[in-house]
């Protein structure tokens, strides 16, 4: 069953909204839309010109908008394989994603992540015989970390986790954006991508059969993270440490489903720089 789209037309919007600290009113009259502010019926039904308004004043992508409202936009991804496994488990009424990443010469592995229930990691990592080598965080929030403790109890490994996100964990190996870890045959490079957290870091995996980022709460499929601090530089991180991968490199996000770096660039409503470089609006 395929996982869905994190975010609706109206937390897109919602999101864009407060991080420009917009209230209700203020959009209102910047857009000079007069009608109430109903996210969905904004864009769903009415006229382009009238969701260009809008998404002019927030700083989107009006096609993306009118496709995330129409639901015409869902991504394709072949993920990497062998070598790439991922979990997707219930935390209270959202999923959570986790991520199993391995040398299949060495059979040592990375989890990213936990997901609310590591059992799922832990059972992969039997499967193909692996040794876990490393725990990496994209960032600390509660529902990525809650079986930390228990996937190390076991299956043993290190954690790895920003500098910034270390004070709630104990006995974690801290570091700074820019280092590049091993993994067998592997590389793990890890970029600072903070914003919706205080140490958000995704990690580019090099020597799969595909170019692989593991990306957190940072970029979603259609969306981001809901960003907490410095909007705008929030925002051209993803675009330095994130898009500009390799069209083709998969990205698996904290929720929702995988997506590419190219089809986000195409229908992201948070970046539409790029549709407007391919001379689209």
């Amino acid at each position: 069953m395929a996982i869905p789209l994190e975010d609706t037309v109206a937390d897109v919007i919602g999101k864009a909204q407060r991080g420009l600290g917009l209230s209700d009113a203020e959009l209102a009259k910047l857009s000079r839309i007069d009608d109430e502010l109903d996210a969905v019926k904004l864009v769903r039904g009415v006229p382009f010109g009238e969701v260009q308004k809008l998404a002019r004043v927030l700083e989107l992508g009006p096609r993306s908008l009118v496709a995330l409202a129409e639901g015409t936009y869902y991504p394709k991804v072949i993920p990497p394989s062998p070598g790439f496994f991922a979990a997707n488990t219930t935390y209270g009424d959202i999923t959570v994603n986790a991520y199993l990443v391995w040398d299949t010469e060495t059979r040592l592995a990375a989890a990213f992540d936990t997901g609310a229930d590591a059992t799922q990691l832990v059972e992969e990592l039997k499967r193909h015989n692996l040794t876990l080598q490393d725990v990496y965080l994209t960032h600390t929030h509660i529902d990525h970390v809650t079986e930390l403790d228990r996937l190390i109890e076991k299956a043993g490994g290190a954690v790895g986790v920003h500098v910034n996100e270390a004070e709630p964990l104990k006995g974690a190996a801290t570091f700074k954006p820019g280092v590049t870890f091993s993994l067998g045959r592997l590389h793990i490079e890890s970029r600072d991508t903070s914003g919706h957290s205080p140490g958000g870091t995704t990690y580019h995996i090099h020597g799969l059969n595909s170019p692989l980022a593991i990306v957190g709460d940072a970029l979603f499929a259609a969306s981001v993270g809901g960003i907490r601090s410095d909007y705008r530089a929030s925002l051209k991180k993803i675009r330095d440490n994130i898009l500009s991968a390799q069209e083709n490199t998969v990205l698996a996000p904290g929720h929702g489903p995988l997506t590419t770096v190219g089809q986000e660039k195409a229908n992201n409503p948070f970046f539409p720089e790029f549709r407007q470089a391919a001379g689209e609006i």
